[in-house]
């Protein structure tokens, strides 16, 4: 059993086979609370929320991935030579429709 001190301000210092067990590092971040006259330290993961996928691209990388366990995919290569079709292909539409 590992063994702490409380501090002079109420800081407390997790033992390091603890902290590499539960793979914490300086800077993350905890919950504190008590359980039956016991204090209880649960690691937080924060998350931004501009990192949260919304339903719809949630969606589409849950195919991706279905895709290319399947082997289904395309070369960046690929892509890139598709992407600069499509965008010729837009050039082509608004120089007819500037025409007109």
């Amino acid at each position: 059993m590992a063994m702490s001190k409380l501090g002079q301000r109420r800081q407390v210092v997790i033992p390091k086979e603890i902290c590499e067990e539960l793979g914490l590092h300086v800077g993350d971040y905890l919950e504190v609370q008590t359980e039956d006259g016991r204090v209880v330290i649960k690691p937080k993961k924060l998350v931004d929320a501009d990192l949260v996928l919304t339903p719809e691209e949630e969606a589409m990388v849950r195919k991706g991935r279905e895709e290319l366990r399947k082997g289904e995919y395309v070369s960046l290569e690929e892509l890139e030579h598709e992407l600069d079709d499509q965008t010729r292909q837009r050039g082509r539409k608004t120089a007819q429709r500037s025409a007109r």
